[in-house]
C-alpha cells in the first residue's frame, strides 16, 4: 500500500512539473494589450485575411524592439505583446490574426495559435522543439496549411546551401554552449532540414519586376549569404502609396515601423541579402 502511495505521489509530482513547464508565461500588461486588440480588431474580423493581418500589424506600430525575449531558463511558451524582435513580431501578428478569424477570439485561443506556430507539431519539449530556422518554420507551418512559400511561382530559384549556423556557432547560444546532448539534437534537426534539398526564394535582382505580384501582407524572409544560415530577418510585405515596402520590428529603429525604402531598394542596399522568400499567409489551416 505504501508503495502504491509512493508511486502515486511520484506521478503527481511529475505531472505537476510537466504542467508547470507547459504553462505559458505572460504579464498583466500582455492581457491588457490583448483586451485593447480585441476591441480594435472587431470591425475587421469578417474581412479577408490580408486586411486582418494588416490591421493587426499596424496595431503594434511604434512598439519597442527588444532582442532575445524568448530565452528563458527552460523552454516554455513566452507570450509578449509589449515588445518584439523581428520573429516574435511576425509570429504574434499571425497568431492574433488566426485567432481573430476564428469562431472565438480569446486570449487562450491566441496563445494556442502561437504555440502551434512556434513549435514543431505544436509540442513544447525542449530547446530543439522550437522552430529556430525560418526555412524549417515555413516547412512546418506550410505542412499545416498556415502558410505557402510562393517564391517559385514568382520566378524564384532554389537555395541548396547546407544549414549549420547554430551548431557551428554554439558559443552564441546559451542552450548549446555546454550541453552536448542538445547540440546533437540541433545537429540532427539541421540534417533533417538539409535532407529536404533546400528552399525557393526570389533573388533580389528579380524583386522589382515581380513587385506587383507579391501579395500585400505576405511574410517576407530575407535570405542571407552568411555561411550556414538561411534567413537573417523577417517582415510583412506592405503596400503604401503605390510602392511595395515592408512592416517589421526594426533593430535599427528599435521599434515596429513601416520601412521608408521599397523592398527592392532595401535588399539592393544590403550586401548579404541574396533575396527574399515570399510566404503567403492562409486564412484557414489543416487540423
Amino acid at each position: 500500500m505504501k508503495r502504491v502511495g509512493l508511486i502515486l505521489l511520484l506521478f503527481l509530482a511529475t505531472a505537476s512539473v510537466i504542467f508547470a513547464k507547459q504553462k505559458p508565461i505572460y504579464t498583466r500588461d500582455d492581457i491588457a494589450i490583448f483586451d485593447r486588440y480585441v476591441q480594435y480588431i472587431e470591425p475587421y474580423r469578417n474581412k479577408p485575411m490580408e486586411d486582418v493581418l494588416q490591421a493587426t500589424a499596424e496595431f503594434f506600430l511604434e512598439s519597442p524592439y527588444v532582442a532575445n525575449t524568448l530565452e528563458a531558463a527552460d523552454e516554455i511558451l513566452i507570450v509578449n505583446l509589449r515588445e518584439f524582435d523581428c520573429t516574435t513580431f511576425v509570429e504574434n501578428v499571425i497568431a492574433l490574426s488566426l485567432a481573430a478569424r476564428g469562431d472565438e477570439l480569446s486570449f487562450d485561443a491566441f496563445v494556442d495559435e502561437l504555440r502551434k506556430i512556434r513549435y514543431r507539431n505544436g509540442i513544447i519539449d525542449d530547446y530543439s522543439s522550437r522552430l529556430h530556422y525560418t526555412c524549417d518554420w515555413v516547412f512546418e507551418n506550410q505542412r499545416r496549411g498556415i502558410v505557402e512559400n510562393i517564391s517559385r511561382q514568382l520566378g524564384g530559384t532554389k537555395d541548396v546551401r547546407k544549414i549549420h549556423f547554430m551548431t557551428s556557432h554554439r558559443e552564441a547560444y546559451r542552450q548549446l554552449a555546454s550541453d552536448e546532448q542538445m547540440l546533437q539534437k540541433m545537429s540532427l534537426r539541421e540534417k533533417i532540414i538539409n535532407d529536404r534539398g533546400g528552399f525557393y526564394y526570389l533573388p533580389k535582382d528579380r524583386i522589382l519586376s515581380q513587385s506587383d505580384k507579391i501579395p500585400n501582407m505576405a511574410m517576407i524572409a530575407f535570405v542571407t549569404s552568411i555561411d550556414g544560415l538561411d534567413v537573417s530577418h523577417v517582415a510583412f510585405a506592405y503596400r503604401q502609396n503605390g510602392k511595395l515596402t515592408f512592416i517589421h520590428a526594426s533593430s535599427v529603429a528599435k521599434k515596429v515601423i513601416i520601412q521608408p525604402a521599397t523592398l527592392s531598394e532595401y535588399c539592393a542596399s544590403q550586401k548579404q541579402c541574396k533575396g527574399v522568400m515570399v510566404i503567403q499567409i492562409n486564412s484557414c489551416q489543416k487540423k
